[in-house]
């Protein structure tokens, strides 16, 4: 792929995000850095980077694709369905639980995706 100054632009802001925004979130910070940048540019180019396996897309339910850098390393996904607040994380006690289903099952394991949906428990003390 060739990295054209604004491809550069979207590629940055999305290998800076902390968060999983979606295109127009991306569209919105590049477009800070660059006003020229399309929201159409940054469909193509999300759409370029996920194909070449840079980014990863995830659907959270919402309605839109939000995106996150590919080689993040494992982690699973816990979605606040009051604010879709995405809350990443790794437990080893589900990481082996998922290990022996699929044993069980007679499968090894070569991946998997994890997302929770949720809402936030309201604390009465």
């Amino acid at each position: 792929m060739r990295m054209t100054g604004q491809r550069r632009v979207i590629a940055r802001v999305l290998s800076e995000a902390h968060d999983h925004p979606d295109v127009e979130e991306v569209y919105r910070r590049a477009s800070i850095r660059d006003p020229r940048i399309s929201l159409s540019t940054v469909y193509r180019t999300v759409r370029l980077l996920e194909s070449a396996g840079i980014v990863e897309r995830h659907e959270f339910g919402d309605g839109r694709a939000r995106y996150e850098p590919a080689g993040h390393g494992h982690h699973d996904h816990l979605i606040n369905v009051e604010t879709g607040e995405v809350i990443e994380f790794r437990n080893e006690d589900i990481e082996r639980l998922q290990e022996r289903v699929a044993k069980e099952l007679g499968f090894r394991l070569i991946g998997h995706r994890l997302e929770l949906f949720g809402s936030p428990t309201k604390d009465d003390k």
